[in-house]
């Protein structure tokens, strides 16, 4: 392949961003490739050799002198796991020695160095870019939890070797691996276990994607399957519809019975503060996410919908409050409750679509004459009611035949179940409209 190392991977570096830009990735402040920076990892190997914490050899390599570091090494992992055999050649003064530059091989790509032609070690890139960046200190260190032995402990050897520091990184979070459901081993391309991000995102939304993640600790080996992605799914789904319910009841779109706002201002609150304690306890987002969910429930249950209009008092104002916060937390978290990015439908499923909203409002409309009243007197008003009781009847048997096919009509939603399933409950496809439908 007549290619340079250089646009290959920059053909890679641009698929990335793309792949990162669809999950809704915000990108980083600065691009920095080591391709770009090798005069600068040079002079960073030069300033560790300068203090006495590496050596040159005459076969062109450079190598980390760890017993220099004293007990200093291992803060991340405590025990260092003993060095591997070494080839009889080798030119290490001590066999847990680490290379800073390695003397280039036949056909290698290899840049030039006061030590001959060579390039750079797995960990002095990181180590030199990230103080380029940032200087002498780095308050916030991540990467995945195979990462920190030996890449993150050589960084830290590196850095305060070269910085003088006795503390260079002052917090390392450690992120668990994906993992294919039923298996102990991590999803990777050179396990051939993975699905990419394009074909995902035909499935499921990055909303969902995000909210998938957090229903799990960061620390922890996460199980990818389509179960737990319908799952995140229809959590995402409860949360938007409770909404949207909470919106027609604000709007007196949606009729209920007396509202205990009391009960509903204590649980906002109490759930500000479960949320508070938990992404301040090792961001808990598990907690979190529960906490949000346990108030949406308690809000559910205010939100029962009535044929009549009550006689107590409305409050708008506790709901108003509660739909903010829960915006407001999952649009910190990157979920998007007003404008998600669902998967697009194809024109049957859009036909679908029109087909179920034009009949929700035809028997809204049904209902509502059924239901009205213009006589002068009350008897005959109950007699008008009860010759119109056939109009209802109808409505309440179209209901239940939908009901049947998987198409459960409930205030202002629409839930389309898959025909045939073995779930009994309905599964919630996407045919929500910016209509309110009232059933």
């Amino acid at each position: 392949m007549n290619v340079s190392p250089a646009s290959l991977a920059n053909l890679y570096e641009e698929e990335f961003k793309q792949d990162m830009a669809a999950l809704k990735v915000l990108p980083p402040t600065v691009y920095v490739r080591v391709t770009e920076t090798i005069p600068q990892i040079i002079s960073f190997i030069e300033g560790i050799i300068a203090n006495g914490h590496a050596y040159s050899t005459a076969q062109g390599n450079v190598y980390f002198d760890l017993q220099s570091r004293g007990d200093k090494y291992g803060k991340l992992v405590g025990v260092v796991p003993g060095p591997l055999g070494e080839p009889v050649d080798s030119d290490k003064r001590h066999a847990s020695d680490f290379a800073l530059w390695k003397a280039a091989k036949p056909q290698e790509v290899f840049w030039a160095s006061p030590w001959g032609k060579g390039r750079p070690g797995w960990h002095i890139e990181c180590s030199t870019i990230s103080s380029l960046v940032f200087g002498s200190q780095l308050d916030i260190h991540s990467g995945g939890v195979d990462l920190a032995f030996p890449h993150h402990e050589n960084e830290i050897a590196q850095c305060e070797a070269f910085h003088q520091c006795k503390q260079w990184g002052n917090y390392f979070l450690h992120s668990g691996h994906l993992h294919v459901k039923g298996k102990e081993e991590k999803m990777s391309k050179s396990l051939k276990n993975y699905i990419t991000i394009k074909d995902f995102l035909k499935t499921f939304s990055p909303d969902v994607f995000r909210l998938f993640c957090m229903r799990s600790s960061y620390r922890a080996a996460i199980d990818y399957s389509d179960g737990t992605m319908l799952e995140a799914k229809h959590l995402l789904l409860v949360v938007a519809a409770f909404v949207e319910d909470a919106r027609a009841y604000m709007k007196g779109q949606l009729v209920c019975g007396p509202i205990r706002d009391d009960v509903l201002w204590e649980r906002l609150c109490h759930t500000q503060e479960a949320v508070k304690a938990a992404l301040a306890d090792d961001f808990n987002t598990p907690a979190a996410v529960d906490a949000i969910m346990d108030l949406i429930h308690h809000g559910n249950r205010q939100l029962k919908a009535r044929t009549k209009e009550p006689g107590g008092p409305r409050s708008p104002a506790v709901f108003g409050s509660i739909v903010s916060y829960i915006k407001q937390f999952f649009e910190t978290v990157g979920i998007s409750l007003a404008d998600r990015q669902l998967v697009s439908e194809d024109s049957s499923r859009a036909t679908l679509h029109s087909v179920v909203e034009e009949l929700v409002r035809f028997r809204l409309k049904v209902r509502q004459f059924a239901l009205a009243t213009e006589a002068a007197t009350r008897e005959a008003g109950r007699q008008q009611l009860l010759d119109r009781r056939p109009l209802l009847e109808a409505c309440d048997t179209l209901r239940q035949d939908l009901a049947a096919h998987g198409i459960s009509i409930k205030e202002q939603h629409i839930h389309v179940g898959a025909a045939g399933s073995q779930d009994p409950r309905p599964q919630t496809r996407e045919l929500r409209t910016s209509s309110t439908f009232c059933a």
